[in-house]
């Protein structure tokens, strides 16, 4: 891993947040401490009680307090998510501006974009918060064009074969 890279694994193909446990798995390998912080795919226990057993090498958040993804649940629902995915953000941000970590991903924070929870300018702010030496990953379905001026790479990952 590159020291200071902000990189986005992007596109309608499966394997963004597969390359992005990747650039997880290797980092600890390297002894970096890494955090993982989840966004719209609910509170999946099975998947987080998996990753939580690399800790404290890989350590792994969820903010959203609902088990079902985002786009399955009641406007009312939506609205409390909404506060705890902003609270998430509120984290990310801090440990970005701390150096809390060596490597943080955001996976699926591309998602919170296109259902309209943050603007790109509150995307921005979080991710400009990272201090210099930290290495960040966005993961998400649609890239957003504004967002390719502060990355230093941006993979596509698309499927050629149904």
């Amino acid at each position: 891993m590159s020291q200071g890279k902000i990189q986005i694994f992007c596109g309608h193909g499966k394997g963004k947040t597969t390359a992005a446990l990747g650039q997880a798995v290797r980092g600890a390998n390297a002894g970096k401490s890494i955090m993982i912080i989840q966004f719209l795919k609910g509170k999946m226990p099975e998947s987080i009680e998996f990753l939580k057993r690399m800790e404290p090498e890989i350590q792994v958040f969820c903010f959203e307090k609902l088990a079902e993804p985002f786009e399955k649940l009641t406007k009312e629902q939506k609205e409390e998510e909404i506060q705890n995915i902003k609270n998430g953000l509120n984290f990310a941000k801090k440990v970005l501006s701390t150096g809390g970590c060596d490597l943080l991903i955001l996976d699926e924070a591309l998602g919170l974009l296109d259902k309209e929870i943050v603007s790109v300018e509150e995307l921005r702010t979080v991710v400009l918060a990272k201090s210099e030496d930290m290495e960040l990953i966005l993961t998400g379905i649609e890239l957003k064009e504004e967002l390719l001026s502060f990355a230093d790479e941006v993979y596509q990952i698309t499927r050629i074969k149904p």
